[in-house]
């Protein structure tokens, strides 16, 4: 290993003595993006930073088989934090790891390693990918039911505002974790709300991601509150969606920009886009991954629907935020489908691969949608060439599973696992008889 390697450990030992740390937590995430942990002492920290611990994978979705259950939990050292919501003698923090098989190599199936492959795709042709989510969420009273706390709008502030107080707290906790928060707001839906996290590399953001969402889910349990990413938990309101910003740099310049472009979008950001536009159905499921998903992805409740782009429509599947003079480095396009509840680390990695399809291969940006496509009628729409996302999980899963650009990017191992388990998903559900059903068909039939 190489000095920064070997400085970054020596830094976590100097730090754990310091802050009293007597815990810490590994955390890794599944194949569905499920957040998993085992903790280990402050005394076996040294061995865990140079070999890693072992653990049973079988028991892990997506990971290895019973006869090949043996893997190891290689800990991140850059990813070191301390836990803050627990007590400070005898302190615990967290370290995300890279899992591995016993002879050391990676494990294809770890989320965390695939989109680190799919980085080092982007590095290779020079480029670093950054990324800005906005992640919408809800809360309720409790888990059992979908009661809401409150029911302001967009922006609200109307007192007593009770989750004015828990997001503040969430916001503390996440900036003494290391994660930079821009600002938070009520969003539309009563008792909806949402927290967005500065932008920064791919990589970092998705741990992030996992970390936030924990610590809302944390912080909401401290208050007597339940949170939820459920994409679509109430009917008749808007759902929850993770809007991501992105672009790409070459260094320190914003690739995405080009002062001479009639809306500032050089041809590289251009032929990124087109490649999310081209791709998109094929990406839906690992962006959208729940049945539920698709409840949310339907007219009239501002999530899209139609494969389209605009410069300022927030119907749109991807929007370009307008430019702002001297803020060249922020440059950016903004895809609105993607909803909080999918495992980031995947749903950054078909991203990502998407646009450098669409670079690598010259793809051509359509023209912009500016009017709304809601209330196109079909045959303008027909006539537009606009197409549709998904509408169910079956549909996407199929698009996905035959899908050469989403292999590449996942890898046969994570692509079969994440493919079974979704048609497993589909076949309870559409086996399962739902209330709507008992409601509308029992009196009548």
């Amino acid at each position: 290993m190489g000095k920064k390697e070997d400085d970054a450990r020596e830094y976590v030992l100097k730090r754990t003595r310091e802050q009293n740390i007597k815990f810490i937590r590994l955390w890794f995430t599944d194949i569905l993006g499920f957040l998993k942990s085992f903790s280990i002492t402050s005394e076996q920290l040294e061995e865990a930073l140079n070999d890693g611990m072992g653990f049973d994978g079988s028991s892990i979705q997506g990971f290895a088989r019973i006869d090949e259950s043996d893997m190891i939990a290689l800990p991140d050292p850059n990813t070191y934090q301390v836990i803050p919501w627990r007590p400070k003698e005898h302190g615990v923090a967290r370290m995300f790891c890279d899992i591995r098989w016993p002879g050391g190599q990676p494990f294809e199936g770890d989320p965390r390693h695939i989109l680190k492959k799919n980085l080092k795709r982007a590095t290779d042709l020079g480029y670093t990918f950054y990324v800005g989510p906005e992640l919408e969420y809800f809360y309720f009273k409790n888990s059992e039911n979908t009661e809401f706390l409150d029911l302001g709008g967009y922006f609200d502030l109307t007192p007593p505002e009770v989750a004015t107080d828990i997001r503040r707290e969430t916001i503390l906790f996440l900036e003494e974790m290391g994660i930079d928060v821009e600002y938070s707001h009520h969003e539309v839906a009563p008792s909806q709300h949402e927290i967005d996290l500065r932008y920064t590399d791919a990589l970092t953001m998705a741990d992030s991601v996992m970390t936030y969402r924990l610590v809302v889910k944390q912080v909401a349990q401290r208050q007597g509150v339940y949170a939820t990413f459920m994409p679509k938990p109430v009917l008749g309101v808007n759902g929850s969606g993770m809007h991501v910003h992105m672009s790409l740099f070459k260094g320190n310049r914003n690739a995405f920009f080009d002062k001479d472009a009639p809306d500032h979008l050089s041809e590289t950001g251009r032929s990124f886009t087109a490649g999310l536009l081209k791709h998109a159905p094929e990406i839906t499921s690992v962006c959208n991954q729940w049945i539920n998903s698709y409840k949310r992805l339907v007219p009239g409740y501002e999530a899209p629907c139609y494969i389209t782009w605009a410069r300022r429509n927030r119907a749109d599947l991807i929007r370009l935020p307008e430019y702002k003079p001297g803020r060249e480095t922020a440059t950016r396009i903004e895809i609105r489908s993607p909803d909080p509840a999918c495992n980031p680390y995947l749903a950054f990695s078909v991203m990502l691969a998407a646009g450098l399809e669409g670079i690598q291969k010259g793809y051509k940006l359509p023209p912009p949608t500016e009017e709304n496509v809601f209330e196109m009628g079909q045959e303008e729409r027909e006539k537009k060439k606009i197409k549709t996302l998904p509408g169910s999980l079956y549909e996407a899963v199929q698009l996905t599973e035959n899908s050469q650009l989403v292999r590449k990017a996942l890898g046969d191992h994570a692509l079969n696992s994440f493919i079974q388990n979704k048609k497993v998903e589909w076949d309870r559900y559409r086996t399962y008889v739902t209330d709507y059903e008992l409601k509308n068909y029992l009196p009548i039939l």
